[in-house]
């Protein structure tokens, strides 16, 4: 969607890398034409630990993602955080919930296969 700015979850990211088949060419063209896509610091956080703990292997290390998926960095600030903890407990994954902080502060829109991040009433591209 031309003029979108979309924050990518951390499955779409490793779907990218991965040439998952989730990732539609449907979705390709949307991330494709948005203005701007972003990826969290706490995405990186979360994807470092999965590694570390032998939980996950990317092709691409996460930095190099950044360019080759033309993606902008967004570090997690206080504001950021403040807003993940007053939002409703519908979700108690604290990197999902960073992220809709972050979407809700920066007025994006979160693409993610998550449904129950739905509940929160945000912007959304559903995956």
């Amino acid at each position: 969607m031309s003029g979108a700015r979309y924050l990518l979850d951390s499955p779409i990211l490793v779907w990218l890398d991965t040439g998952d088949r989730r990732i539609s060419p449907a979705l390709l063209d949307n991330l494709d034409r948005a203005d701007q896509r972003f990826l969290s610091a706490a995405t990186a956080w979360e994807l470092g630990i999965k590694q570390a703990a032998g939980k996950l292997r990317l092709r691409t290390p996460i930095g190099a993602m950044l360019e080759q998926l033309r993606l902008v960095e967004l570090p997690v600030s206080i504001c950021h955080g403040d807003r993940a903890a007053k939002l409703p407990l519908l979700h108690r994954d604290p990197f999902d919930r960073i992220l809709l902080a972050q979407a809700l502060e920066e007025g994006l829109i979160l693409v993610s296969a998550d449904r129950r991040l739905a509940a929160y009433g945000i912007p959304m591209l559903m995956v």
